[in-house]
C-alpha cells in the first residue's frame, strides 16, 4: 500500500506542479459601464416662437433652465411676463405657462418636440381654442 501512495505521490507531483505553473487564463477586462450621458437635446436659452391660432398670430419669447428633465424659466408676450415650467424628455417638450387673458386666468401648454435649433408644436389655451407654434433657438 505505501508503494502505490508512492506512486500516485510521485505521478500527482509533477501534474500539480505542471497546473500550477501554467499561466493563468487571460480574461479582458469586463466592459465598463455606460454612465447616463447628458441629454443630446437642450432646452436651456432663449426661444423665440411664432404661434398661429384661428383668433390670430403671436411672437412670445421663452427663456428656459434645465435641470435633467424638469425645465423653468420665464414668458414673455402678449400677456405679459409669466414664469414657466415643464419637462423636456428626450426631444419631446411639454411647457405651460399661466397667464391673465382679458381678466381670466388661463393655462396655455406648449407640447412639442425640439430638432436642433428649432422647436414645433401644438399649443393650447383651455376653453379659448388652441394652435400650432414654431421657434427658433435665440443664438445667444
Amino acid at each position: 500500500m505505501k508503494s502505490l501512495h508512492r506512486l500516485l505521490a510521485l505521478v500527482s507531483a509533477p501534474l500539480l506542479i505542471a497546473t500550477t505553473a501554467l499561466p493563468a487564463e487571460s480574461k479582458a477586462p469586463a466592459p465598463a459601464l455606460k454612465t447616463a450621458a447628458a441629454p443630446s437635446v437642450t432646452a436651456t436659452v432663449t426661444w423665440h416662437l411664432q404661434i398661429e391660432t384661428g383668433q390670430g398670430t403671436g411672437t412670445p419669447t421663452f427663456t428656459f433652465k434645465q435641470d435633467g428633465e424638469i425645465l423653468s424659466g420665464q414668458y414673455k408676450g402678449m400677456f405679459g411676463e409669466a414664469p414657466v415650467t415643464g419637462t423636456l424628455k428626450g426631444a419631446a417638450i411639454t411647457f405651460s405657462v399661466k397667464v391673465k387673458a382679458q381678466d381670466q386666468d388661463m393655462t396655455i401648454t406648449y407640447t412639442g418636440t425640439i430638432e436642433g435649433d428649432t422647436m414645433k408644436g401644438k399649443v393650447g389655451f383651455g376653453d379659448a381654442g388652441d394652435g400650432t407654434f414654431t421657434g427658433k433657438r435665440s443664438a445667444n
